[in-house]
């Protein structure tokens, strides 16, 4: 089917979304989810040999996967990448949001810029981008991929809206799932049931027993990912949120510039 077409079907099927539950959450056919509960690690500062009892690990897509049970493939696919940032505004103005003739930045990070979600033709310029690097984590041997900052349009000074973003989150799912992937929800816990009526598998999640919003995740999601922050929450909360945590939620503590185990400042805890 056409993108076109998907689009325009997709912004009907998005216009009627109710709720999410589990259920609603389970994997498509032929699609591979994460064992619930799993240790893991999200290694996006770089590869390294993943810590004992770790078998699901996130990297990023230019990395080979870890190979030691179930791989996510990192795809940033609502801003650009910090060191591509320049390049890809001079190759596609128009694909990046623009304030006062200037691209905008996200706040938080500076170095990667908002993509405009806001038409569907930009939608589907930028789904014709992102698909290769899906597909290429398929052709490495991931499993599943994350797709980071769906929340973008919280950043973008009015620019864009949830709907806008979730249509291009809706073609991210069909892209992934036609490539034989499992793809997660990054984040956006306010979306959460909308993404599961669209067709994401399980979530990724960051902070979300420093803000409250794990069981939001775990009632829609069989399989939840969520990394907690020293610079945060710390390690004697983090031992509270283990023993908190909802049933399927795999919780770890990590540095917050995700450092290889190498660098100074590294920082990996499992919970129990």
């Amino acid at each position: 089917m056409p993108v076109v077409a998907v689009f325009a079907l997709l912004a009907l099927a998005l216009a009627g979304c109710a709720g999410g539950s589990a259920d609603g959450g389970a994997p498509r056919a032929g699609v591979e989810l994460p064992e619930a509960g799993a240790g893991f690690d999200y290694q996006l500062g770089g590869a390294y040999p993943p810590p004992h009892n770790a078998t699901v690990i996130a990297r990023d897509r230019l990395a080979a996967p870890a190979g030691v049970g179930y791989d996510i493939c990192y795809v940033n696919g609502f801003q650009t990448q910090p060191g591509e940032s320049e390049k890809f505004a001079q190759r596609h103005p128009e694909l990046v949001v623009q304030v006062d003739g200037e691209p905008l930045a996200d706040p938080g990070w500076p170095d990667e810029l908002i993509l405009d979600t806001s038409t569907e033709a930009k939608r589907t310029a930028l789904a014709e981008i992102v698909e290769p690097w899906i597909a290429g984590c398929a052709d490495a041997g991931y499993a599943a991929v994350e797709i980071d900052n769906l929340d973008s349009f919280s950043r973008s000074d009015g620019m864009l809206s949830e709907d806008d973003n979730l249509a291009l989150a809706a073609e991210y799912a069909r892209i992934a799932h036609a490539a034989g992937l499992a793809i997660a929800q990054k984040n956006t816990a306010e979306s959460t049931a909308r993404l599961v009526e669209i067709g994401y598998d399980f979530a990724v999640t960051e902070s979300c027993a420093e803000f409250d919003e794990c069981a939001d995740y775990a009632e829609a999601y069989d399989v939840v990912l969520d990394i907690e922050y020293a610079d945060e929450l710390g390690e004697e909360d983090f031992a509270a949120a283990c023993a908190d945590r909802p049933s399927g939620v795999s919780m770890i503590l990590r540095d917050h510039d995700l450092r290889m185990p190498s660098e100074s400042g590294y920082l990996f805890r499992a919970c129990p």
